[in-house]
């Protein structure tokens, strides 16, 4: 039977919940240990897949085709576990399910309420789980401890330690500690207003971890533990790091995990973190740096492209770099201002996006790289931009265009997805999920993969139009990447260049800190030695 952890937060939000728990679950499985993460979100949307980016960042693909919340991205690249669906459960999910359960009669006209059915509904997803014999699923309870939204998240998990017994649930609390401005005092009253709120819903914290930006004090820590009734060996400092991959570390000096594994009666036997420290070395020993303009059209919130800059890090952890990114809005870029905003850069980035905001600017950006020959990197969106760039400026096409810009262009170089793969996508309209990929011999993507076929995840709708393949290739376009049965153009590259490739998958999502992805190594590569 597996043991479960509920990782909850309170003060505020964005106190970093997900990294913890992604933290924990590595520090757990290098004990052996089979761990499953999971993420509930308190928001009524079913998932974030039409939510705007400014609200609440990237929308992560799982390999199954599933839009999820960006925090499955720190479970995957902490644990190297790959997620399905379940991973990540939102109360518009829960509510949608128990309204079809209701319509169906399946609650043979009982009053349909909070208590049980809705709890009843977040318990299954928290037990389903289990499908798969893991010995330990950690569960993420999004929001903070007070929200209207997630009291019925907490009402399940008080359920769940009820129904399998104290010793097989834990709860750890993340909480932040306070520091008064000017004096610097740390003050705790805010952890203990935190816990009471969990107390007044039924739960007891066994574990209490404090964010704060430096070491607690020995007076805050005896404290926490006095009025959040557990002892001081079960208060956890968190404090600020310069790299998130340093939290597993910090987490095994403070002894969090032999923590957790008494409490649940779990193997002591302490975690081989050999290759995690191997890596943090490399890490802390980069040398120089190459500058990455990211042109896209969220940037003002960072987190829209979380997984795009994480592996652009990874990329640079490959190469001994530091990258430094420049966030560039594509709409503020013009034909009179790109010689001035991306003369010094040593990489171009285009990622992916939906809507025709900024995509002037990304194209002139694409046509910027391949004139000046610097490095471009396109992601999806990106490659359908730097297609559109050849076909303006290398063909002459001056109308090139996707359909979904301009319905009316002339040259639609990029097209809805064709009605033969329709019946391939898993997400009706849109290609959701992992696609195989075969490569071409002798080209760039097959230099950088090493391998013959390979499966990456997309996100989109529209695609390559082969009606302009045979014209493309003339002109120099080589489609390195295609479906296996030769039908969807997955990446192309310009041989002419230095290093010009487009992938019209999301290559973002396979990139661990300790395998970076292959693409994100040559791109860095490359801008290193533009950089010299």
């Amino acid at each position: 039977m597996a043991k479960f952890i509920f990782v909850t937060g309170g003060v505020v939000s964005g106190l970093g919940k997900g990294i913890l728990a992604a933290s924990l679950g590595r520090l757990l499985k290098e004990r052996g240990l089979k761990v499953r993460n999971q993420k509930f979100d308190p928001y009524l949307n079913v998932d974030p897949g039409t939510m705007s980016p400014y609200q609440h960042g990237e929308v992560y693909v799982t390999a199954d085709g599933a839009e999820t919340d960006l925090d499955l991205g720190h479970y995957e690249r902490f644990t190297n576990a790959t997620l399905l669906a379940s991973s990540s459960v939102s109360a518009g999910k829960v509510y949608h399910a128990v309204i079809e359960r209701e319509r169906r009669g399946d609650y043979l006209g009982s009053t349909v309420q909070i208590i049980p059915h809705i709890t009843d509904e977040i318990k299954r997803n928290i037990y389903a789980m289990e499908h798969d014999d893991p010995d330990v699923i950690i569960s993420e309870i999004g929001g903070t401890v007070g929200d209207i939204e997630s009291q019925p998240f907490l009402e399940a998990i008080r359920q769940v330690r009820a129904e399998r017994g104290a010793g097989n649930v834990l709860f750890l609390h993340l909480a932040l500690v306070v520091e008064i401005p000017g004096s610097g005092e740390q003050k705790s009253k805010p952890v203990q207003h935190s816990v009471k709120q969990l107390l007044s819903l039924g739960i007891q914290p066994d574990i209490i971890v404090c964010r704060s930006s430096r070491p607690l004090e020995d007076s805050i820590r005896r404290k926490i533990a006095l009025f959040g009734n557990v002892s001081e060996d079960c208060v956890i400092e968190d404090t600020d790091a310069a790299s998130i991959y340093e939290l597993p570390l910090r987490l095994r000096q403070e002894k969090l995990d032999d923590t957790i594994c008494e409490k649940l009666s779990l193997p002591l036997d302490p975690p081989d973190l050999g290759k995690w420290e191997a890596m943090m070395d490399r890490i802390t020993s980069l040398q120089g740096e190459v500058k990455i303009a990211l042109v896209g059209k969220y940037t003002h919130l960072h987190d829209a492209y979380l997984s795009v800059s994480e592996a652009l890090q990874h990329g640079g952890f490959a190469n001994g770099c530091h990258v430094r990114i420049e966030w560039i809005e594509s709409n503020e870029l013009t034909p009179d201002n790109i010689e001035e905003r991306l003369k010094d850069v040593d990489g171009i980035l285009v990622p992916g996006g939906f809507g025709d905001r900024g995509i002037e600017g990304m194209i002139l950006a694409a046509d910027y790289a391949r004139r000046k020959h610097i490095p471009y990197f396109g992601i999806c969106l990106g490659m359908q931009i730097m297609v559109i760039a050849f076909a303006r400026y290398v063909l002459g096409f001056r109308d090139a265009n996707s359909t979904e810009f301009d319905e009316d262009t002339t040259h639609p170089v990029i097209a809805f997805l064709p009605e033969q793969t329709k019946a391939l996508a898993k997400g009706g309209t849109m290609r959701l999920g992992e696609y195989p990929c075969v490569l071409q011999e002798g080209t760039l993507a097959a230099a950088c993969y090493g391998e013959k076929e390979i499966g990456e995840r997309h996100r989109h709708r529209y695609e390559f139009n082969n009606l302009y393949l045979q014209e493309m290739r003339s002109a120099g376009l080589v489609t390195s990447g295609l479906s296996p049965d030769g039908e969807l153009v997955e990446i192309c590259e310009l041989p002419s260049e230095p290093w010009y490739l487009g992938c019209q998958f999301h290559p973002e999502f396979t990139s661990r800190p300790n395998k970076p992805q292959p693409l994100f190594c040559g791109f860095i590569r490359a801008a290193k030695e533009k950089r010299g």
